[in-house]
């Protein structure tokens, strides 16, 4: 996808939300090309924000309330070329599930240690560097 079409979809908000010691990650049922497991993540619809997005998507795909905290960063995703941004969340209640049985085959709360199992051709590095600082090594 060419820097101009990827203007025009919609972008994608990402929700980094550490809860105990684990951010949490969802596994799409259908990948993206290498992409299985990602944070919960979906289209900034017209009139909200990046950060609104986020917390919606994460009520969608897991149950999970959330309250946004700040803005990570935002870039063009290199295997999707889709302009995705990246918010830090806190956990406001509800118990993280798949709540979206058409979009997420399963979730998991994963440990610093464990990140790289889940990514292994890595994070962002402003998401990488957030959860560096935030997470027990």
């Amino acid at each position: 996808m060419t820097q101009q079409n990827a203007a025009k979809e919609p972008s994608v908000a990402a929700a980094v939300i550490i809860h105990e010691g684990r951010v949490l990650m969802v596994r799409r049922r259908v990948s993206e090309g290498r992409l299985s497991w990602q944070f919960p993540a979906g289209k900034v619809e017209p009139g909200e924000s990046r950060e609104q997005a986020a917390v919606r998507e994460t009520q969608e795909e897991t149950g999970l309330a959330v309250s946004a905290v700040k803005l990570l960063g935002e870039r063009l995703h290199p295997n999707t070329g889709r302009l995705m941004s990246y918010t830090a969340c806190e956990v406001v209640s509800g118990t993280a599930h798949v709540a979206s049985t058409m979009e997420i085959a399963e979730l998991a709360w994963v440990a610093h240690a464990d990140i790289q199992q889940y990514v292994p051709y890595g994070l962002f590095e402003s998401v990488q560097d957030y959860l560096d600082t935030a997470l027990p090594s």
